[in-house]
């Protein structure tokens, strides 16, 4: 994968994050959220296609990604700050579902988002939840 289009699916990750929270907020629908974002300034550097399917997969499957990482905290999801909710819904959705992406490069790409927008010490919890996930749903990769 060329630099360039790591470059665009980052982005893509960085506004699915903002479009999660924002849902995780207010509510809205993926279409008002979506629409919201295409507007929004440097979108164009984003993977839009990648976007849309982050975005839909986590607003259509929130319950059972929830159901997959909740083992592994240490408090409850409404404990949880909407950005670290948002990163691990990103991040288990991907875990689960994009086996062509490498875990590590999912975990390392979430401890990223939760640096630049999470709390202080988010980044610490996203890793520890995720790591323990991770080694459950691709022991063959992490060896868990």
């Amino acid at each position: 994968m060329s630099t360039g289009s790591r470059h665009s699916r980052h982005r893509a990750r960085e506004f699915a994050l903002q479009a999660i929270y924002q849902w995780l907020l207010s509510g809205n629908s993926q279409e008002v959220i979506e629409a919201h974002f295409a507007q929004v300034s440097g979108f164009e550097r984003a993977h839009p296609e990648f976007f849309h399917q982050l975005v839909d997969a986590v607003l259509h499957h929130a319950s059972e990604l929830r159901d997959a990482f909740s083992p592994f905290l240490s408090r409850l999801v409404s404990e949880i700050s909407p950005v670290e909710h948002a990163i691990l819904l990103i991040a288990t959705e991907e875990l689960r579902h994009s086996p062509e992406t490498p875990a590590r490069v999912i975990l390392n790409e979430a401890i990223e988002l939760a640096k630049a927008y999470g709390a202080t010490d988010g980044h610490k919890f996203i890793n520890g939840v995720l790591d323990k996930l991770a080694a459950h749903l691709r022991p063959h990769e992490l060896g868990g």
